[in-house]
Order: structure tokens, then C-alpha cells, then sequence
């Protein structure tokens, strides 16, 4: 198969669909990469590092998209992009569809089958593809927070750690899987008196062990929320449903009873934020403030430190890609975990919205991915 790689072109996006590294595991395997030049600059991958693992140089992402069968980003394609997909063209991306009609109705449009990398599962019921990239995003949360709480930012001045004899700050997280899990851990690092929240119970215990009794756990009711947040000078937004729109936990009105200078980190800002008032920014313009609460709500966190993003996700997406380069749609028939985990991850496919997350969250139709496969 012919595999293509353009350059990201959403705002501050250094990461790069395959490293060197990866395209070397495709070449070898027998298939065709084909790169756009400079879409390594962001990891400091040259053409010729991409040249020497085996890949063409393209010179424009126009050549990629009408030339390569598959197409592996990172970031969800831009309407630049999802005009030049095309029926039986294959995209391996991710695509965080259910807060992005537009999108959805581009890809739709295009006739191509998009297989989104948050949506991919393994026999576990886990999201491997979407875990090393909430484990980066979940740690830059709390170097996002303890930056925007300076009071050169416009924070209140706090100091996440503390002193001896001055109180340590406190966060707030909420949710308690993979994300919030690295965003207290790096917390906790720092010196920070930190709760989890959440409505898992047995998620809870773990996360007590974990910690051995180092955070404070807090089962998830509006009440809890409220009061934490009220007392919190950080809250990381770090909740997922699967492929679906995040629910929204902080309501604007809720604000009036945060410390003014305190910080929303929303994590959850890809499928819509978890706080009514997010809104998405960019590593440009990372932070706004509502009622004097500062948001940071940059949808490509992890963008920030692209060569240990880029390695992780490609650790991860490997044999996945493989699979479908050797394949095509035909990997996700397959019986096995693999297969299985990729036809979770199809969103869409000829036309067809086969992610009922998905469908739900844009009130559009859904086809079960087997039945848009088979017909």
C-alpha cells in the first residue's frame, strides 16, 4: 500500500503522523511511505532522516492526498484537508467528531472510511491509541496550571508546592482515569494537596491505593464539584465518554463561587469541554478569562512537546497502521484484537457515520460498522 504522511497544519501542531523509526516498520513490510518535506521539523526528523528510514519526499501535502492510499495524521484533518479525501482512501487519524459537525460532514462528503484513534479499543475495553496522549496532556496540566496561576499571568499568585510555612496550593481534578491519574501524579510531585473526583467507586479505591491515601478521593455529585472548585486554585476537566461529547461538570454560574485568579485546565476541550465556559485556544493564545477565572484550553496539548508525543503515539499506532497498510478495510473483519480494536475506532465509512457516539452527539444517522462494511 502507499502510505502518506502530510505535514500538520493546525496552529502549533509539531507532532507528525510517523516517525523515521515507523516508517522504516512500514518499508520493511512492504509498503510505500511517501512524506511531505519539512513534516518532521516539529521532532526534529529532517527529509533525509525520512529518506534514510525509506520514505519519498513529497513536496506538497496535494501530492499525499490524491497519491497515497492511506493517509496517517495526527490532528483531525482541516477543511484544506477533508476536500481532498477521497472514496476508498483510507485516514488514520485522530478526529474527535462529536463536537465538529463540520468535520463530520466532510469526511461524510468525501467518501473515505476514518478511522479515529480515540475510539480504538483493545479486549480490555481501554483506548490505546487515545492513552499516551492523555498521559502527556494529563502531565502538562499541571505545568499549564502552575504557569497560569503566576500572577504575571494574571493568576493569583500561588505556588503550586508551597513552602515551609506557607499552604501548598490545591487541585481539584476531576476524573480519575488515565488523564486525571498523570495530571495528580505530577501534582502530587510538586507538593500539591490534590483530590480526584469521580463516580467510579471502585476506580476510587484504586486510585487510594495508588496514592497510598497522598490525595483525597471524593465520590462525583454536583454538590462535591461545586465545593471543591469553590476551594481549588487548579481544576483539571479530565472526563471522557468515549467518542462522545464531554459532559459538562462546571457551569458558568458556578464560577462566581471560585477564588478569582484561580485556573480551569479543561483536557476534555477535543470532545467539547467539560466547563460551559471552555472554549478552544491554541499554544498561541493559550488562556481567556470569564468572571476572573482563567481557562487554558488548548485542544493539541500535547503538541507542545512533540518528540516524546510523537514516539509514544507512534509506539502505539504501529500495529494498528500495519495492519490496515496490509490489509486495508479488511483488518477490521478480522477476528482479531487488532481487527476488533479498528472497527471500534471506525467513525465513518462511504458516507456512513458508524460510531453511534458519535451519531448521537451530531443527531445524525448511524449505520453499525459492520453493516457499512458489508455493504
Amino acid at each position: 500500500m502507499r502510505v502518506g504522511v502530510p505535514s500538520e497544519i493546525k496552529v502549533h501542531e509539531y507532532r507528525v503522523g510517523l516517525t523515521p523509526g515507523a516508517v522504516r516498520e512500514y518499508v520493511a513490510a512492504g509498503h510505500q511511505v511517501v512524506v511531505q518535506t519539512g513534516a518532521g521539523a516539529g521532532i526534529m526528523a529532517s527529509d533525509d532522516a525520512y529518506r534514510n528510514a525509506g520514505a519519498e519526499i513529497a513536496a506538497t501535502a496535494a501530492e499525499i492526498f490524491s497519491g497515497c492510499d492511506m493517509i496517517v495524521k495526527v490532528k483531525e484533518p482541516q477543511p484544506s484537508e477533508w476536500i481532498q479525501l477521497r472514496p476508498g482512501q483510507l485516514l488514520f487519524t485522530y478526529l474527535h467528531l462529536a463536537p465538529d459537525p463540520e468535520q463530520a460532514k466532510g469526511l461524510i462528503a468525501s467518501g473515505c472510511t476514518a478511522i479515529a484513534y480515540e475510539t480504538v479499543t483493545d479486549d480490555r475495553g481501554t483506548l490505546p491509541l487515545l492513552a499516551p496522549m492523555s498521559e502527556v496532556a494529563g502531565r502538562l496540566a499541571i505545568e499549564a496550571a502552575g504557569e497560569a496561576m503566576r500572577r504575571s499571568e494574571g493568576g493569583a499568585g500561588i505556588l503550586l508546592g508551597g513552602v515551609p510555612g506557607v499552604p501548598a496550593g490545591r487541585v481539584t481534578v476531576l476524573g480519575g482515569g488515565v488523564v486525571g491519574t498523570h495530571a495528580a501524579r505530577m501534582a502530587v510531585g510538586l507538593g500539591a494537596e490534590v483530590t480526584i473526583v469521580d463516580r467510579s467507586i471502585p476506580r476510587l479505591r484504586q486510585l487510594d491505593e495508588m496514592f497510598n491515601g497522598r490525595v483525597r478521593t471524593r465520590y462525583s455529585t454536583l454538590e462535591t464539584i461545586d465545593h471543591e472548585i469553590s476551594i481549588a486554585d487548579a481544576v483539571i476537566g479530565a472526563v471522557l465518554i468515549p467518542g462522545a461529547s464531554a459532559p459538562r461538570l462546571v457551569t458558568r454560574e458556578m464560577l462566581k463561587r471560585m477564588k478569582p485568579g484561580s485556573v480551569l485546565v479543561d483536557v476534555a476541550i477535543d470532545q467539547g469541554g467539560c466547563f460551559e465556559t471552555s472554549r478552544p485556544t491554541t499554544h498561541a493564545e493559550p488562556t481567556y478569562v470569564v468572571d476572573g477565572i482563567i481557562h487554558y484550553c488548548v485542544a493539541n496539548m500535547p503538541g507542545a512537546v512533540p518528540q516524546t508525543s510523537a514516539a509514544a503515539l507512534n509506539n502505539a499506532t504501529l500495529p494498528y497502521g500495519l495492519a490496515l497498510a496490509n490489509k486495508g478495510v479488511a483488518a477490521l473483519e478480522s477476528s482479531t484484537e487488532t481487527g476488533r480494536g479498528l472497527l471500534a475506532g471506525l467513525n465513518v465509512h462511504e458516507g456512513k457515520v458508524t460510531s453511534q457516539a458519535v451519531a448521537e452527539s451530531l443527531n445524525l444517522a448511524f449505520v453499525a460498522p459492520e453493516t457499512a462494511l458489508a455493504a
